[in-house]
């Protein structure tokens, strides 16, 4: 049995398509689905059970002989919430139970961390997971704050000798793209905002730079297909005795400028891009570049290439967002 928290949500979802392609035993999904119709995210797949994330605790005891994974990735993942106790309790207290849960219960954990644990970038993108230099990071919202604290906590248990996991590893996930992510609303990737309007031929509106050293649409992100993600899960799924604190992101930073006339081109229009201010409530949190360092995960063994920007965008655009299906 494979447990997925936040299953019915993105990245989640995708993993529990590439588990149920492999036959990968029965699949649980720990996860609120609300009013919306993130139950379409799913409603492709064989679950043996939904449950409750309130419900987690009670169904893992009473499965403890059989639960052999817990894929971690529920989160409050809104860059701009504030609520600081419930970022706290829902990614930092919750990761901690599960993360001793699956010590004493000698069940595997893999977990999503964040980009967003690197602040400014001001001390790189290095997946160096030292006590030391962890210490030196500096989230800018608390949403990336709640990441860190975990990824700090983990780390500091692995160095004092604590019971751990049989196999362990954090994810910290770049600028994630791909099918399942429209029930996010403004905070779906910025390939599925762009979409319905390039598909009208309008034109669409990225944040204008208040950076000097960045042009207009010059903001750089590190722009990863889900599908990479979700295959390096299962990288770690097939060697149990790789263990860290991982980035996963292409190590090729790209412009928005790039990524979105890269939507347009694969609907085959010409690209039409304006500015709008970036609003002044996260102007001072902006991140204008990110960049992931393979190094840790290429040191752990990982070989494969990832996805191109101009690949992974135009099999979104052609395979799920321009098609009356667009669910994985």
């Amino acid at each position: 049995m494979i447990v997925v928290t936040g299953g019915a949500g993105f990245i989640g979802s995708n993993i529990l398509a590439a588990l149920e392609a492999r036959d990968a035993g029965k699949l649980v999904v720990c996860d609120r689905l609300r009013s919306n119709d993130k139950w379409k995210n799913v409603a492709k797949r064989e679950l043996a059970d939904i449950v409750h994330p309130e419900q987690l605790f009670d169904f893992l005891e009473a499965n403890r002989k059989h639960v052999q994974v817990i894929f971690h990735m529920g989160a409050i993942s809104a860059t701009t919430e504030t609520d600081g106790d419930k970022i706290a309790a829902n990614n930092f207290s919750l990761s901690l139970a599960l993360w001793k849960w699956c010590a004493l219960s000698n069940v595997r954990f893999i977990y999503a961390s964040s980009a967003a644990t690197y602040g400014d970038g001001s001390f790189g993108f290095d997946d160096d997971w030292s006590i030391d230099h962890l210490a030196k990071l500096q989230p800018l919202n608390a949403y990336g704050w709640s990441k860190h604290l975990f990824d700090r906590r983990v780390a500091r248990k692995i160095q004092q000798g604590s019971r751990k996991p049989p196999q362990f590893a954090g994810l910290k996930f770049f600028n994630v793209y791909g099918p399942n992510e429209y029930h996010k609303g403004g905070q779906q990737s910025v390939v599925s905002q762009i979409y319905p309007h390039a598909k009208q031929d309008a034109a669409y509106q990225l944040f204008r730079s208040h950076n000097p050293q960045y042009k207009d649409g010059g903001q750089m992100r590190d722009f990863i297909w889900v599908e990479d993600c979700v295959d390096v899960m299962m990288w770690l799924l097939d060697n149990p005795q790789v263990n860290g604190i991982f980035n996963v992101g292409t190590g090729k930073a790209r412009s928005f400028i790039d990524l979105a006339s890269q939507v347009y081109k694969a609907l085959g229009k010409e690209p039409k891009i304006k500015f709008q201010d970036t609003p002044v409530a996260i102007r001072d949190k902006y991140q204008y570049f990110t960049q992931a360092s393979e190094k840790n995960l290429r040191a752990a063994g990982y070989t494969r290439a990832f996805t191109s920007l101009e690949e992974g965008v135009t099999k979104y655009v052609q395979h799920f967002l321009d098609r009356p299906d667009r669910y994985k």
